[in-house]
């Protein structure tokens, strides 16, 4: 096996990972890698195209769920590691239960990708699907891994009990360009469960993230759409001093009132991911939130 891109400097351990990867990936035989242009995916990604050539294929789900520099990124990263890249329309927002969004959305939107993927296994000339979750994926809120288990869909990284710190290692050996890449769940985690998913409001929180972090220069920050409209804000904690500061606050609450929101809050406790989880308990009694 001769790997491409392989960092020097990378520990015998890694490259002893990465290996047994691509062999456990070679054995599916030819596979669309549901690719988000994460580094979780694109390591999987990486590693089909290292043991299957063009008999592997990366599929990445668009719709509104799906901000434009995602898909920029995901169309970039499939280039750069040299997998054919096809991109399927998903109808997600048609569904009711998407909508609605109670704690299981997650769950409609892989069910529809997975759905509208293994209907075009023939025409890709594949056989199956896998995914990127690792191990980490396992102790979280993660619907979709439900839909995974019924569409069987293979989780590679979870087989051979790969974490999210080894893959952003593995990411570094194949010095892929999002190694360090953030989380970025798609804009419909950013919509407090019980408030509608709707296409105006998933288009308001990509237009105010985009401006927030145009603002501050910052990387990894949230804004979740509660109820009524409001925006919460979510940043590192030593970034906040920055937006309280007179001249960025007043900019910030000016523009995403603009944008639709009719209150803005600063989340005192910083950026945190999943922290539209903490309302999961009251969602699963039946309570609303809107």
């Amino acid at each position: 096996m001769t790997f491409t891109s392989v960092n020097s400097n990378t520990s015998d351990a890694t490259a002893a990972l990465a290996h047994d990867l691509v062999e456990h990936v070679r054995a599916y035989g030819p596979v669309a890698v549901a690719f988000s242009g994460g580094v979780d995916s694109a390591v999987v990604a990486k590693a089909a195209v290292e043991a299957l050539g063009d008999k592997a294929v990366a599929v990445t789900a668009v719709s509104h769920s799906l901000a434009t520099s995602e898909l920029n990124i995901a169309r970039s990263e499939a280039t750069s590691i040299g997998i054919r890249h096809v991109e399927v329309r998903t109808n997600e927002f048609e569904r009711p239960e998407y909508r609605a969004n109670a704690g299981n959305r997650c769950f409609y939107c892989k069910d529809t990708l997975y759905t509208v993927a293994a209907s075009q296994l023939s025409e890709l000339d594949v056989g199956g699907i896998i995914n990127g979750a690792n191990t980490d994926d396992l102790g979280d809120h993660r619907p979709g891994m439900t839909a995974a288990y019924e569409h069987h869909v293979r989780s590679p990284l979870i087989e051979l009990g790969i974490n999210k710190s080894q893959v952003r290692q593995l990411a570094r050996f194949w010095t892929l360009s999002v190694a360090e890449k953030p989380a970025s769940p798609c804009l419909s985690s950013r919509i407090a469960y019980g408030v509608e998913v709707t296409e105006e409001r998933v288009r308001r929180v990509e237009s105010a993230e985009a401006f927030v972090r145009e603002l501050t220069g910052l990387d990894e920050l949230r804004v979740r759409h509660e109820a009524r409209e409001l925006a919460r804000i979510e940043v590192p904690l030593e970034s906040l001093p920055h937006l309280t500061s007179d001249e960025v606050r007043e900019v910030l609450v000016k523009r995403l009132r603009e944008l639709g929101f009719r209150r803005v809050t600063l989340d005192l406790e910083g950026f945190r991911s999943g922290s539209l989880n903490d309302a999961l308990p009251m969602v699963r009694l039946g309570g609303r939130t809107e």
